[in-house]
């Protein structure tokens, strides 16, 4: 189940606040300049879908998002606890970096802890199935997929070159949640 912890930044023992409800999370999230939404598939995919697939369900969300922001590049990722660079993956996203352009993050399937560092705040944003998320350009923040990562992503970019990250240098990550699963 979705759900969205906020913290101090000093005090990774205590969340200040936690809220269960996705439209409650969507109105903190937006209120702090972070998108969170939730799409509907237009059709049912199979047990493993190709991404044509998983793009043609979700296209008219797709496009609305294209036209909104202007992303130039789509792709669909998985990973599963049986791949066998899922540690190397894990260890590439947790520590505390920003890009030049948004990160959008569309689940398709299983599930993600995204923290974003937002002042003297962590926002952490457990994504599940059916959570859009899209952290604005520059923002600090980590991911985890945790140990035993099983999702399929929708990834939406303005860069054609994909993701790059700016990692900050910062422990921070080291000090909060990861994921169980």
């Amino acid at each position: 189940m979705s759900n969205l912890k906020v913290f101090r930044d000093g005090h990774p023992e205590q969340p200040e606040q936690i809220i269960n409800d996705k439209l409650a999370m969507a109105e903190e999230l937006a209120r702090v300049g972070i998108r969170y939404e939730q799409w509907q598939a237009v059709g049912a995919l199979t047990e493993q879908p190709s991404q044509e697939e998983v793009l043609d369900v979700y296209r008219r969300e797709i496009d609305r998002l294209i036209d909104e922001e202007g992303y130039q590049t789509v792709d669909v990722v998985s990973m599963t606890p049986e791949h066998p660079q899922k540690q190397a993956a894990r260890e590439k996203f947790l520590e505390e970096h920003s890009h030049s352009e948004d990160e959008v993050r569309f689940f398709v399937d299983g599930q993600g802890l995204f923290s974003l560092h937002l002042g003297e705040r962590i926002y952490e944003v457990l994504c599940t199935k059916g959570d859009l998320i899209s952290v604005p350009a520059n923002t600090p923040h980590w991911f985890d997929m945790g140990p035993n990562p099983n999702f399929t992503a929708i990834r939406l970019f303005n860069n054609p070159d994909g993701w790059v990250a700016n990692f900050t240098g910062s422990d921070i990550a080291q000090r909060f949640n990861r994921l169980e699963n």
